[in-house]
């Protein structure tokens, strides 16, 4: 069996020439074969499965095509006890304690998805003197300019482990914060499946379909259609090349940051 969830040229070509007896693939195709293609799938399963448009439905769809039921709607990941120790050890060498921190990353893959340094710093020092929660940058190696701006700007003391941490500390640490604050990116998914609550910030993207799940959050987008803020480094109908998260005003992001906590520690209170 091949299940083609990638849907592009590249995959129709390989699952053809596989030739698997049963071949799953998207009906109708999120890019439109033309007149040489054809569809080499003889199973078909809808764009979203299960009746829902979040793109994780997307992924989950060839399940239903396959009449298999869904025993998990939301991923989780648990992170490597000697992670989680590592993770522990780098929060006692600055004395902050687990649960005690915002985790907040200001990078993302293209300068128009990260919403602006200056904001980040304002956005913290509010979010930290109304809490007394610390404050840890983490994100990739290339994304120090973003961080180092964060640091110069802010009046808060934050602890920077920008490039420092490996994906597989990165999701230890996640796990023990009390929030992560962001861009749409991979850290901000691979938070919600550590179980941390998430204040995502979005552009042009939908968080109809891209938002966190499986935790409490709030995903913020300034209203569209999108008043252009990036001139000619935008691609305006091409989410990952759009500059809309800049308009999105301090405010509401440490209003959501707030709201949330005041909401989850309702949560853990409950739990202890």
């Amino acid at each position: 069996m091949t299940i083609d969830i990638t849907d592009s040229k590249t995959s129709r070509i390989i699952s053809e020439l596989v030739n698997a007896p049963v071949r799953v693939g998207y009906s109708p195709t999120e890019r439109p074969l033309r007149w040489h293609e054809r569809q080499p799938a003889n199973v078909r399963m809808k764009p979203y499965g299960f009746g829902k448009k979040h793109y994780l439905y997307r992924y989950l769809s060839p399940l239903e095509a396959l009449g298999v039921a869904l025993r998990v709607r939301a991923p989780a990941i648990r992170p490597l006890p000697f992670e989680t120790t590592r993770a522990l050890a780098l929060l006692a060498k600055h004395k902050i304690q687990p649960n005690a921190f915002i985790a907040v990353h200001a990078g993302a893959s293209f300068v128009g998805r990260r919403w602006q340094p200056e904001r980040f710093a304002e956005a913290i020092d509010r979010i930290a003197r109304e809490t007394g929660l610390r404050v840890v940058l983490v994100g990739g190696p290339d994304e120090g300019e973003a961080t180092d701006k964060i640091i110069a700007a802010a009046k808060t003391s934050v602890v920077n482990l920008a490039g420092m941490l490996r994906l597989e500390t990165l999701l230890a640490l996640l796990k023990e914060a009390r929030l992560f604050l962001g861009n749409e990116s991979g850290p901000m998914h691979i938070a919600a499946a550590a179980g941390t609550p998430v204040v995502g910030l979005f552009g042009l993207t939908n968080p109809v379909r891209w938002a966190p799940v499986g935790v409490p959050s709030v995903s913020l987008r300034p209203s569209m259609p999108c008043d252009c803020v990036g001139g000619d480094l935008c691609r305006r109908t091409d989410p990952s090349k759009a500059c809309c998260v800049w308009r999105l005003d301090v405010d509401p992001v440490v209003e959501a940051a707030l709201e949330l906590l005041a909401r989850t520690e309702i949560a853990l209170e409950a739990a202890v």
